[in-house]
């Protein structure tokens, strides 16, 4: 299953593609080669036509982590191929077609983290590693779901800017999943267990017992939805760039990106401030400065009035507690954990 497939756009047909600037050339072809055919980031296991059998895509964030429990699988038909069997296929089904079973994932351990045993079914990926995103072009930097949302687990959603103003970290109360192939003792696993042990947090801090839930609702436009829906249609599954963040602020509620960039921005426009996210480290920051300049000087949390701060990564690191508490958790649970370069963060 490969993670950034989740979310397709409708099918388009090969002439629509051709002109489109999403990637959608080429079509799935029965490989000779079967290690090529089982690695999810080579171009066969990337695409694939809508009329083919399909692979099972799951849920990224209940399956980064966590392979080693038997998945429940969804209330979904596959066309040509039973869903109870997606399990046990490790490499190319009967039909000389690629099929990727529930229990892989896209998701590659981060440098530092043993590997993967490979074996068949339950046993192709190790449980409990750090493993970063799934993606289509270049190795990305982005830790996986299931990791991020451990890490919120231990250190609040909040991040370390708006720790300044806080006594304790905000923590989420619940996770819901959709329907998916599915699994309560791997989720608690990868969310809460991994850091079950750890100890010595600054006060405010510690591992949350988050409660972990499924939702009986289909995801209307994931892969297996669409495919079930047009198992005739002649198009192929696109996955989609674009991406909608939503927050409870009445003036700017929406945040639409495609590919990364704010919806209607041009080559051109790349670079200008037209072209930043509203959910990026630039505009958040910009946000926190322009609450500082809403507050008198004297009025500032301590943190912020001990030292004279300019950029960034000096407001992150001011943080102290925060810090502390980071720390201590890649010590004791999570120390490969993928870090930007820090000329990354050093912007005013």
């Amino acid at each position: 299953m490969l993670g950034f497939e989740e979310q397709p756009c409708c099918p388009v047909s090969r002439d629509w593609a051709k002109t489109s600037s999403v990637e959608a050339s080429g079509n799935l072809e029965a490989s000779e080669n079967k290690r090529t055919c089982e690695d999810p980031d080579s171009p066969i296991t990337k695409k694939m036509r809508l009329g083919t059998p399909a692979r099972l895509v799951a849920n990224d964030a209940a399956h980064c982590d966590k392979q080693g429990s038997d998945p429940v699988a969804p209330d979904v038909s596959i066309p040509n191929i039973p869903l109870e069997e997606l399990a046990s296929v490790p490499g190319i089904a009967s039909c000389g077609v690629k099929v990727v079973d529930v229990y892989r994932t896209g998701a590659k351990c981060v440098p530092g983290e043993a590997g993967d045993p490979r074996k068949p079914g339950a046993e192709y990926h190790q449980v409990g590693l750090l493993r970063v995103k799934p993606g289509r072009g270049d190795r990305t930097c982005s830790m996986s779901c299931s990791d991020k949302v451990a890490r919120w687990n231990v250190l609040g959603c909040q991040g370390s800017l708006l720790m300044h103003f806080l006594e304790e970290p905000i923590y989420l109360s619940a996770v819901v999943i959709g329907k998916c192939p599915y699994s309560q003792e791997a989720m608690h696993r990868a969310l809460i267990g991994r850091c079950q042990n750890v100890s010595a947090l600054p006060k405010g801090f510690g591992v949350q017992e988050l409660k972990i839930q499924q939702s009986h609702l289909l995801f209307e436009k994931s892969r297996c939805a669409v495919q079930a829906k047009r198992p005739d249609s002649l198009g192929r599954l696109v996955p989609c760039g674009a991406a909608i963040s939503w927050s409870a602020v009445p003036e700017e509620p929406l945040d639409v990106t495609a590919n990364g960039f704010p919806q209607g921005t041009t080559k051109k426009g790349i670079g200008n401030l037209q072209a930043r996210s509203r959910i990026s480290k630039v505009a958040l920051f910009r946000s926190f400065q322009k609450l500082l300049s809403s507050i008198a000087e004297d009025k500032w949390p301590y943190s912020l009035r001990v030292q004279k701060l300019h950029t960034y990564l000096e407001y992150k690191k001011a943080a102290s507690t925060y810090q502390e508490a980071w720390s201590t958790l890649r010590k004791q649970a999570f120390g490969s954990w993928i870090r930007n370069p820090p000329d990354y963060h050093q912007f005013e």
